[in-house]
């Protein structure tokens, strides 16, 4: 209670006046009380107790039961660098004394965990794309309006990018004032669509990261008079936003990059095979969770309305440098690329699964099989089947039932909150195919 006592007056001395204990719904959205910062030793007791079964997918826990108490992770705390009178410090629930089983947070801390125990650290860097738009009486507009040029994209356009410094700058102020290391950012190919990439770091600081990028990009938009939309297909007529996934395993002791051969060359390490296969072998229940929307599926096509490609990835495989399939091992790093995360995704279970499908293949030395290194976009259907079952969920019904009967989902979720995420999604895709659409009005209303 010493560090405690010491951290709040440090926090005060600072200009501090609020502190936040955050953890997350099923959708990544983050919730907490607001405690006054000199009430940050009883909150660091798990003084803030939570009624979750009032929350979006954390299951049912009713009016007549105990009540979660959050116990803060202090030792993670930041300083909001746009606020600074606001700090905010994730925070496990806690049910009965024990970790609640229906926390995002706490099923990634057991994956890293397990990690551990079987000798490794996980180490993840995420790439997001999202939307900045303004709404307008003519719909939706990108924040710089000279986006909407008559051109197939504005992806790495100069003059769009500095036009765009207003919610850019900011964004990289805040981000490398955290120690984030921000190293490159862009406009992506979408109109008014970015992306930022950043250092990597261990899987759970990583996870808790996006969850403040998110609230970093909404709050920098709106002083624009616009919002961040992690919406992964918002328009169809142009690009949808991914969050590809980069992981990678560190030897617990060393840090050495296992994924390398470590012969001194750019070759990777039958380990890392081993995982890729585990992720492969998973597929279907990984995209359940880290395409988590109707949406998601929207964004799996080669070209769909756009007049590019959509550099999306459609297949269940692997490749060195080939962004048309799920998993891609990039040659100038040793990691896996997990490229159909898209930018809805709860990043603490979308990591968590993926980490524990990883590990399970390493268990059980699973073969990916060879790389398609090959153009996927154009090859025949008699091509395609020539390497096996490629096929991904077209649906997020598809990967629900996937989700429901995969062993690796059962054991990173736990029976409960395995079976809330399960309903809680089978309804929203039972909402979804319930809605009837503007194109099925205008396509069939007169012609039959």
């Amino acid at each position: 209670m010493t560090h405690v006592h010491e951290l709040r007056d440090r926090l005060v001395e600072r200009g501090v006046k609020y502190v936040f204990g955050w953890y997350t719904d099923i959708h990544g959205v983050p919730k907490s009380k607001c405690v006054p910062v000199r009430s940050l030793p009883s909150m660091a007791e798990g003084s803030e107790l939570y009624t979750v079964g009032a929350l979006e997918g954390m299951g049912d826990l009713g009016p007549h039961e105990d009540e979660c108490a959050g116990h803060p992770d202090l030792d993670r705390l930041v300083v909001l660098p746009w606020d600074e009178r606001f700090a905010l410090v994730p925070t496990r629930l806690h049910l009965g004394g024990e970790p609640y089983a229906q926390d995002a947070r706490n099923a990634l801390v057991r994956q890293v965990d397990a990690a551990a125990v079987a000798g490794f650290t996980a180490n993840v860097g995420i790439e997001p794309e999202f939307y900045v738009v303004r709404e307008t009486p003519e719909g939706w507009q990108p924040l710089v309006p000279g986006d909407r040029v008559n051109a197939p994209t504005r992806g790495y356009d100069l003059e769009a990018t500095i036009l765009a410094e207003p919610f850019l700058g900011p964004m990289v102020e805040h981000m490398n004032s955290l120690g984030w290391g921000v190293y490159s950012f862009d406009h992506e190919g979408g109109d008014g669509q970015y992306e930022f990439n950043f250092d990597y770091t261990d899987a759970l600081t990583m996870a808790d990261r996006m969850v403040l990028f998110r609230l970093m990009a909404k709050h920098v938009a709106r002083e624009l008079g616009c919002i961040a939309t992690f919406m992964p297909k918002p328009f169809q007529d142009d690009f949808g936003s991914a969050a590809h996934i980069n992981i990678s395993l560190a030897d617990v002791d060393t840090g050495e990059n296992v994924f390398a051969a470590g012969d001194g060359t750019r070759a990777y390490s039958d380990l890392s095979r081993h995982f890729v296969a585990g992720v492969l072998a998973h597929a279907g229940a990984i995209n359940a969770v880290i395409c988590p929307t109707v949406n998601s599926y929207k964004r799996f096509t080669s070209k769909g309305f756009m007049d590019e490609i959509s550099w999306a990835p459609v297949h269940r495989a692997w490749g060195e440098n080939n962004r048309t399939l799920m998993c891609r091992m990039p040659v100038n790093r040793h990691c896996l690329e997990v490229r159909t995360a898209d930018s809805a995704v709860n990043y603490h279970l979308g990591i968590a699964m993926v980490l524990a499908a990883g590990l399970d293949g390493i268990k059980r030395q699973l073969d990916p099989g060879q790389p398609i290194n090959r153009d996927t976009y154009k090859l025949s259907p008699e091509e395609l089947a020539g390497y096996g079952d490629l096929a991904l969920p077209a649906t997020l019904d598809e990967a629900l039932d996937a989700f429901a009967a995969d062993d690796v989902a059962l054991e990173v979720f736990g029976p409960e909150f395995h079976a809330t995420y399960l309903a809680y999604k089978r309804q929203e895709a039972h909402e979804y195919r319930s809605v009837v659409t503007d194109w099925e009005t205008r396509t069939y209303l007169q012609r039959i």
